[in-house]
């Protein structure tokens, strides 16, 4: 008698063929999962529409207004009474606490934060000033102001950091100036005063 070796059986286990299944789709979506797996972007790379991101912040809370002046190498003026200037744009102007609270549904909430955006969408070459303006004074302390600029593109990188002292309605300090060449790479940065507005105050 010849004996068949291997001989596979006229029927197979049906528990088997549900395991071997449901492996192998386990396996298939493993694959499908890992092949969507996206390289992370690397770090400090921004996607946006502004060049510079410029910040300005004082006390949560405090009652006292200040105001983001910005002139660009065409003299323009950005500020409250001129939001837009084609390359640079007023995001926000923060009024200390005036307009803070807000009635929603009966309930009131009061925003604390102080702080004013602004941004430079394209780097024109030639000099920017950034200046800090006391428009309204309710205390008799002095305010301190802090002032961030930062490059966003190809990555973000930190221009000028400072915190300025703001004396009373009408001072006004500036934060830093800067030279910007052809191919939009910031060069020589400086703080020296050049005032933007007059020291009488305008009302808004």
């Amino acid at each position: 008698m010849r004996h068949r070796v291997f001989e596979k059986p006229d029927t197979q286990d049906p528990f088997t063929d549900l395991l071997f299944n449901a492996l192998l789709s386990f396996a298939l979506l493993f694959v499908m999962a890992f092949l969507s797996i996206q390289e992370p972007a690397e770090a400090g790379q921004v996607e946006t529409n502004a060049e510079v991101l410029i910040t300005v912040q004082w006390p949560d809370g405090h009652p006292d207004d200040i105001d983001t002046l910005v002139e660009d190498p065409r003299g323009n003026l950005l500020w409250y009474r001129n939001r837009d200037t084609g390359i640079m744009h007023l995001d926000r102007d923060d009024r200390g606490n005036f307009a803070d609270q807000i009635s929603l549904s009966g309930a009131n909430y009061e925003t604390l934060i102080n702080q004013e955006t602004a941004t430079i969408r394209i780097l024109a070459p030639g000099e920017y000033v950034v200046n800090v303006f006391h428009f309204q004074s309710n205390r008799l302390t002095p305010v301190p102001v802090t002032v961030k600029v930062e490059k966003l593109n190809p990555s973000v990188t930190l221009v000028s950091y400072d915190t300025l002292l703001l004396t009373g309605m009408g001072d006004e300090k500036t934060a830093i100036r800067f030279e910007v060449d052809a191919k939009g790479k910031i060069l020589d940065t400086s703080k020296l005063p050049k005032p933007l507005l007059s020291t009488a105050v305008r009302v808004k």
